[in-house]
């Protein structure tokens, strides 16, 4: 028999005044805080340019609108008392969400008639009158709180209301609404896409004139998904990974071997059908997912904190630069880097000898650090190196705040890839990123990888097992700062030119917000948090898919940190070893609750 769309225990619910209004107006204060925030930080002002539907709804107003629905949820969740039966879901909860909304939407009004009668643009510099004609709707004030407090209370009715249905509908109106804003919202990529394919009808089928979805398309996409949701069975992306462990050997082995050949065939095939623009997004992620497969070494198999992994990637690239360019201040060998000749090779060998040399210097003072202190000294370290190469004492050999410029490009034989060809780049960052990837996979299930793992759980024990903690704590310094030079390397090449100022301490934050936010230990994981991060948002310098949010992604990055480090430390792809060990404490209480523990050690110690 098909699911109900509500669950049977709504037929027993509690009477609907049965509400906990303490939590209900702390939800709705949460919310109307939220409110106000997006709005004084600018983002609603900044981001309504952006239409995800045109022309009545924009990515400003979605900024705002998801808020009410999640406090909402929020207040309609119940937790399930530890070994006790689940809450009942009712009349209760449709009540609770809707006045929560109806409360945010209250706060919130009180933002717009506060902006409307003082000129606090003094203290907050982005509540400016644009705002108030975008959050009036080009009406009265009086008109525009009522229907921000009655639209508020409506969203939030429908958050409650997603306590209350059954969990497939639940699916269905989220997969509707997020499947119908990430089309939007990919309108690029998509667009691209199709022109390379040469059906730029699709595009305009899809896409309106001036930017976001028709109003057919939007509603034809969120059917599709809200199809694809219900009829799909609900299971988390980490219970599908379990499953498909549990798989023979041979069947894994011919699974695995298929999702690498699709994804040979799409970093291949896909670069030639899009953009140039997407292409050059395309090779910031490589460069940043090089640069992040060493980092996972250091970080996620070693467990060493690095907060100066940037001083690698800058040592990288002055090594190419002083190595290749004419207007190297004191050493001008004039070498190219042509990967078909032995100069280019020479030049490899360089950056790879010289890394490696960086990484025991770097190395060898923190030996006997840990934890915070080796993140305050590493972060000291990667300091130290941008000032060199910055200061008056090392200019007549790196240039100074000068830099060195005509950095010649990459060669492969008589071909020339120049910075500019975002595509040509992109080749070589695959080519580079497979083989850190093949490196990093036989180091993960080696010797060497099963001591570093012993390292990141316990020192003291990995040590009195007989690992020489001192060499490998050297091995895994090295081994991610070779990875960080070549990305120097193609990184000098593919700009032409090379300054201080572009190895700053905000490139290794972002490298490991990357890693972290990814999976830690996870080689996929890694490639999932550039596509997400650098891919969508953007690096430091570089812009992002979304373009708009730009000066928000520090911000947003942030914010992601922290939700993923309370929600998902694991990350968003993780290693299913890491995943064991962050909720095996977790496993066990929940064993403890079912009387069992004997089966969940037997799980846990698998």
């Amino acid at each position: 028999m098909a699911e109900s769309i509500v669950p049977e225990s709504i037929q027993k619910s509690r009477p609907a005044s049965d509400v906990d209004w303490s939590r209900v107006a702390r939800q709705g204060a949460l919310g109307g805080l939220t409110m106000v925030f997006i709005a004084a930080a600018g983002m609603v002002t900044v981001l309504d340019k952006r239409m995800i539907v045109d022309p009545w709804l924009s990515l400003g107003l979605i900024i705002l609108l998801w808020v009410p629905v999640f406090f909402g949820f929020m207040a309609a969740r119940e937790p399930t008392p530890d070994g006790g039966e689940a809450p009942v879901k009712g009349e209760r909860d449709l009540l609770a969400g809707m006045v929560t909304g109806a409360l945010a939407g209250l706060y919130f009004s009180f933002l717009i008639v506060l902006i409307d009668r003082f000129d606090i643009s003094d203290w907050l510099s982005n509540l400016l009158p644009k705002l108030v004609d975008i959050l009036t709707f080009g009406r009265g004030i009086g008109t525009a709180a009522a229907i921000w407090i009655i639209g508020s209370a409506l969203l939030g009715l429908i958050g409650g209301a997603l306590q209350v249905v059954s969990p497939r509908v639940r699916r269905m109106v989220t997969w509707a609404v997020v499947g119908t804003i990430v089309v939007a919202m990919l309108e690029l990529i998509v667009t691209n896409l199709f022109q390379g394919l040469h059906i730029e009808w699709v595009a305009d089928l899809l896409y309106a004139p001036r930017g976001g979805l028709t109003t057919q398309a939007a509603f034809v996409l969120a059917v599709v998904f809200g199809i694809s949701g219900f009829r799909s069975s609900g299971k988390s992306l980490d219970q599908r990974r379990q499953e498909r462990m549990a798989l023979p050997k041979e069947v894994l082995a011919r699974r695995n071997l298929i999702a690498w050949i699709v994804t040979v065939i799409a970093v291949i095939f896909v670069p030639m059908f899009v953009g140039g623009l997407t292409n050059e997004l395309l090779a910031n992620v490589g460069l940043f997912v090089l640069m992040g497969l060493g980092l996972n070494i250091v970080v996620g198999y070693a467990g060493l904190l690095d907060l100066g992994y940037v001083a690698f990637f800058a040592v990288g690239a002055y090594t190419t630069a002083v190595l290749t360019s004419t207007e190297s201040p004191y050493w001008m060998p004039e070498l190219t880097l042509n990967f078909l000749r032995p100069e280019g090779w020479i030049v490899v060998g360089a950056v790879i000898l010289v890394g490696s040399i960086a990484g025991i210097l770097v190395g060898t003072p923190v030996i006997r650090l840990r934890g915070d202190y080796l993140a305050i000294v590493t972060l000291g370290f990667g300091e130290i190196v941008r000032i060199l190469f910055l200061s008056d004492w090392l200019s007549p050999y790196f240039g100074g705040a000068q830099g060195i410029t005509n950095i010649p490009s990459a060669e492969i034989g008589p071909v020339v890839i120049p910075g500019t060809n975002s595509q040509a780049i992109f080749y070589l960052l695959a080519v580079f990123s497979g083989i850190a990837i093949y490196v990093s996979w036989r180091l993960q299930h080696s010797r060497l990888g099963r001591a570093w793992s012993a390292l990141r759980e316990d020192e003291d024990v990995a040590e009195a097992m007989g690992i020489n903690t001192t060499a490998i704590k050297l091995t895994a310094f090295v081994t991610g700062a070779i990875f960080a030079s070549l990305a120097g390397m193609i990184f000098a090449a593919k700009v032409g030119a090379i300054f201080p100022i572009s190895f700053r301490l905000l490139i290794s934050i972002v490298i490991l917000v990357v890693v972290i936010v990814g999976g830690m230990g996870s080689i996929t994981g890694v490639i999932v948090g550039a596509v997400v991060l650098i891919g969508v948002l953007g690096g430091p310098t570089q812009p992002g898919l979304l373009q708009e949010f730009g000066q928000f992604k520090l911000l947003i990055y942030g914010a992601l940190l922290v939700v993923m480090m309370l929600k998902r430390p694991e990350g968003l792809w993780p290693s299913l070893r890491r995943q064991r060990e962050l909720h095996h404490d977790e496993l066990r209480q929940d064993a403890w609750l079912t009387g069992d523990p004997g089966q969940d050690t037997a799980e846990v110690d698998a």
